[in-house]
This record gives C-alpha cells, sequence and structure tokens, in this order.
C-alpha cells in the first residue's frame, strides 16, 4: 500500500526534508493587522518586520474541518492511507478538526503528536521510515503515538516581549526579566507549554549551558537526528548549539528556522533543541 505522511506548518521541517520525503503539508493562517497569510507565505523575518510595521502581534489561526477535507481527498487521489501528525491538541483545536474528518475516510489516522514544532517533525520522519518498510497506516499511526513520550521539545527565549503583550507574562515578570537579562527555558510536557528553569546573562553562554543541561537531564538522544530550531539567531548562536551537540556525541545536527506559527508565539531569538530522547531505537 502507498501511505503519505503528512502534517502542517507547526512541525517547521526544513523543505529539503518535505522534499526528500514527500511529507505532505497543510499550512495554519497568521493575521498581521487586518491581513492574513498563510504560514509560510512570509518568511519568519519578514513576519516579524511586518508585525513592527503595523504595531501589532501576529495571531494564528487553526486549520477548520473544510481545509482538512481537501486536503486528505486529495492525497488520496494518489495514495492508499494517510497518517497525519498533528500540533498538540492542547495547543489547537486543528487537531480535533483534524480527527472528525478523518472519521470521514476509511484509512486516514490522525496522531495528536502532544507537542509542537520541529518536535512534530522528527515524529513525521519516523513516520516516513516506517512507510518505506511497507507498514501500513494504521500500524504507522500506532508506532508513532508510542514514540510521542520520547519526543523533546524546549527552548530558550531572548526577550520576553510576544509573551508580554500576548498575556503570558505579566508587567513585573517582564521588566524584571529585561532589566537582569533573565533568560527562561520554555519546554513541552503533557502537551503543553510551560516555564521550569531560567538563566541570567549573554544569550550565547546562556545557550551553551542550557544545551550541556538539556542534553545532560534527557540524556538518551538520538544521535543521527537533533535540530538546532529558531526563530531568528546569530551565527554565534547556531554554532555554539552545534557546538555542544557534537561534544555530546551528535553524529549529525540539522538546523531549523520555525515558520510563523512558532515564532508568533514566541518572538525573536529563540532558540531550542529538539530530538527523539529514544537512543535512536526504531523497534
Amino acid at each position: 500500500m502507498k501511505i503519505a505522511i503528512s502534517s502542517e506548518t507547526s512541525c517547521d521541517l526544513p523543505k529539503e526534508f518535505i522534499d526528500k520525503y514527500g511529507i505532505k503539508i497543510l499550512p495554519y493562517h497568521i493575521q498581521i493587522g487586518d491581513e492574513v497569510f498563510d504560514d509560510g507565505e512570509l518568511s519568519t523575518e519578514e513576519l516579524f518586520e511586518h508585525a513592527d510595521a503595523k504595531k501589532t502581534l501576529p495571531k494564528t489561526s487553526a486549520i477548520n474541518e473544510d481545509e482538512f477535507e481537501k486536503h486528505f481527498s486529495e492525497i488520496l487521489k494518489e495514495y492508499d492511507g494517510i497518517v497525519h501528525i498533528s500540533l498538540s491538541s492542547e495547543l489547537t483545536s486543528a487537531t480535533k478538526n483534524a480527527e472528525n474528518v478523518a472519521k470521514r475516510f476509511d484509512n486516514v489516522h490522525v496522531v495528536d503528536s502532544r507537542t509542537l514544532s520541529t518536535g512534530i517533525g522528527v515524529l513525521a520522519l519516523y513516520a516516513c521510515e516506517l512507510a518505506a518498510k511497507g507498514l501500513d497506516a494504521a500500524e504507522i499511526a500506532r508506532k508513532v503515538r508510542e514514540k510521542t513520550p520520547y519526543v523533546q521539545v524546549s527552548s530558550v527565549i531572548e526577550r520576553l516581549d510576544y509573551l508580554y503583550k500576548g498575556g503570558r507574562c505579566n508587567s513585573l515578570v517582564y521588566l524584571g526579566a529585561n532589566l537582569l537579562k533573565i533568560r527562561p527555558r520554555i519546554m513541552i510536557k503533557n502537551g503543553t507549554i510551560g516555564n521550569d528553569k531560567k538563566y541570567r546573562g549573554n544569550i550565547v553562554r546562556v545557550l551553551e549551558q542550557y544545551c550541556r543541561d538539556l542534553l545532560s537531564e534527557y540524556n538518551d538522544p538520538d544521535p543521527n537526528c537533533v535540530f538546532v530550531v529558531y526563530t531568528t539567531a546569530t551565527p554565534e548562536m547556531i554554532a555554539v548549539a552545534k557546538k555542544v551537540c557534537k561534544e555530546f556525541g551528535i553524529k549529525h545536527v540539522y538546523e531549523s528556522q520555525a515558520g510563523g506559527t512558532v515564532a508568533s508565539h514566541c518572538g525573536a531569538h529563540t532558540l531550542g533543541l529538539m530530538y527523539l530522547n529514544d537512543g535512536g531505537r526504531r523497534d
């Protein structure tokens, strides 16, 4: 059987991975002022520039049922089944919309990733491996769901502007963090976003410590696939993250720039490591 692996722009996989594995991508929507864009229509840098010019935050809107129905119908013209891996249901109504639409088809399976960004992406790549082995859609979906507890997604935010303006931190926290150069570590656990640690100081030194801490705490990474994911970043920020990964024995470190869905919520100069914390096991 020919099985398609599908996801959303929230998976933040680089285009070369999407093209190489033929992953089918459906965009979220981003509103800036009175303009609405498909995620990916603007680069992440253009999104921030546009929002600054409009003096407003970007807002995201979920993919609706009609869009999922059209997406799945088009894919099934060429494929026998679909495994769709969605943004955490704790963060969007899109996952429920996808599940509702999947019930209208015979062989469409939706996996709630319980995560975001390239955490979804690593699950999609795993699903592609399984599809290449000839597994059917139901078995692929089952195995991907079994992997979701092993997805490690976190990041460090340099400034809290977007969190503050979006109502996700109060004015005292925002002011204190900026004055003291506090950089929170944002973790995805049980499908939700939370802050579990704070760093302080120069962002490059903070990122070096963050990467060391993370790889020490979640210390069974797949050595063949760790992503350095960022909204925007200086070359020094990316280089220090890659350096620490190499020191911890990671063989293949890839870069990925977060698209508008993720960037709209965390702002510029956010960087994190994302990987399957399963030692590369594919059982």
